[in-house]
């Protein structure tokens, strides 16, 4: 075919049907410009793999997104996965997710806890729940890829605990779950290779230092995502290093690692939600322009291909841990004040004293709470019993009145049958009385009838 067509170019010369050379030569630039920009900006795929089979995850937002994405990946290659989540387990998107993924990935063990990231008492209590087993629970690896952002032009807002969302969902809470989950992690075996890979973002570069106090004036959305992303990086290191100084009691070295990612720009809810600033107008505009996203974010899948080689990699657990990876290679940090341990120290300090007096203040209002309602119920219970007692007072005398009112109806039924018996034999009274003595007529036998007296009382029988 492609023979045909050059013997007849050359013999017939250009065909008519197909467009013009230079029409053609820029079709081709256009297009091929398009798939290298797609393919360059898709980032590199995960090279690495590894047998997931048995090994028990932890990932937050695993529902979307990134999260969601490896969630899947991991799943599908036979990991346990355990997906935190806002929402309870019994939640009807909740469980139909969980079935779904079952589904698609074959994999039956996939599971929901419900953690609020925006609750500090809710994080402590799977916590909680997940280190008081005996022995303690399996645990392979811990993905944090749950944040929130607030869209630009948006204002500060605050938890019901009182703590700004950004800092607590992107930072504060995962600082509280693996502060309490650190036994769990020092617990396991020295064979197993137990991994915390932390997303980040490079918007980190950006942030301000976090010993410089920010006011609520220059607080802007930009700031609070950078700084918590800042401070999740602080954080991983400093917690790195809390993992390394733990002596185990088999004196064998320590084998957990945390591994910092970043993923890239990739659309996922949350870069939607800040590309179209949470209005109707911007989602609009998104829409008609979605070519430009498509080219140049990566998609979902090929985002979490970083945190799949973070997660599988097993060189990793040969080298140092605190390591940041992009596009599946090895980075460093474009900020020195990363590995600074006295920042990391009273970063640390300041956000154990925030948690433990929000913990206080809310512990505080719970049994205010829990004391208010046992009253309310206390006083719904007396109420009920007062109720129970008039219900029953007002049975009794409605039962009373009752039996009264056909005990006078039997009464009267009576004396209506006495009347009518009285009448009868009244009735039936001879109207003559037999009579004898001086008063009586010479008849036969002796014996007179006489009428008998009205109103004498005697009998009205005949008397000889």
């Amino acid at each position: 075919m492609p023979l045909a067509f050059l013997t007849s170019l050359y013999f017939e010369g250009y065909p008519r049907w197909l467009p013009e050379p230079w029409r053609l030569l820029k079709a081709t630039t256009a297009i091929s410009t398009i798939a290298l920009t797609k393919w360059y900006t898709s980032g590199r795929p995960n090279p690495a793999e590894r047998n997931m089979h048995g090994r028990v995850v932890l990932i937050t937002g695993g529902t979307s997104g990134i999260g969601a994405a490896t969630a899947y990946e991991l799943a599908q290659r036979g990991a346990q996965v355990v997906l935190l989540t806002r929402l309870p387990p019994t939640d009807a998107f909740l469980a139909e997710y969980v079935d779904d993924l079952r589904a698609r990935t074959g994999n039956h063990m996939v599971y929901a806890e419900q953690v609020d990231l925006a609750d500090l008492h809710s994080v402590r209590q799977f916590a909680t729940r997940w280190i008081d087993n005996a022995p303690p629970r399996r645990l392979d690896m811990i993905v944090l890829c749950a944040a929130t952002m607030v869209p630009p032009g948006g204002k500060r807002v605050e938890t019901e605990e009182g703590v700004e969302v950004t800092w607590m969902v992107n930072f504060l809470a995962n600082f509280h779950l693996l502060g309490i989950l650190s036994p769990a992690i020092r617990a396991q075996p020295f064979d197993r290779d137990v991994r915390i890979v932390v997303p980040t973002c490079s918007s980190y570069i950006a942030s301000p230092r976090l010993d410089v106090e920010i006011q609520e004036k220059e607080w802007t959305p930009q700031t609070a995502y950078a700084r918590s992303k800042l401070a999740l990086m602080v954080f991983a290191k400093a917690y790195q290093k809390h993992l390394d100084a733990y002596k185990r009691p088999d004196q064998l070295p320590m084998t957990a690692r945390v591994v910092l990612v970043d993923p890239g720009l990739a659309r996922t809810p949350g870069m939607r939600r800040w590309l179209t600033r949470g209005s109707l107008w911007g989602l609009l505009v998104y829409v008609v322009l979605y070519f430009f996203a498509w080219l140049f974010l990566k998609s979902p899948t090929m985002a979490a291909q970083s945190l799949l080689f973070a997660a599988m990699e097993s060189s990793l657990v040969r080298l140092p841990g605190g390591r940041l990876f992009k596009e599946c290679m090895e980075v460093d940090c474009a900020r020195k004040d990363v590995d600074d341990e006295e920042v990391a120290k009273k970063l640390w300090e300041a956000s154990d004293k925030l948690i433990e007096r929000v913990e206080k203040q809310q512990a505080v209002k719970r049994a205010r709470a829990k004391k208010e309602q046992e009253k309310s119920e206390e006083e719904a219970k007396k109420a009920a019993q007062v109720d129970e007692i008039e219900s029953l007072v007002g049975a009794i005398t409605r039962g009373k009145a009752k039996a009264a009112k056909e005990t006078q109806k039997k009464n009267g039924k009576r004396g209506k049958a006495a009347g009518s018996s009285t009448n009868s034999y009244k009735l039936r009274r001879p109207p003559f009385s037999i009579l004898s003595g001086p008063h009586a007529s010479p008849v036969a036998h002796g014996y007179v009838y006489q009428d008998a007296p009205r109103g004498d009382g005697k009998s009205a029988g005949p008397r000889l």
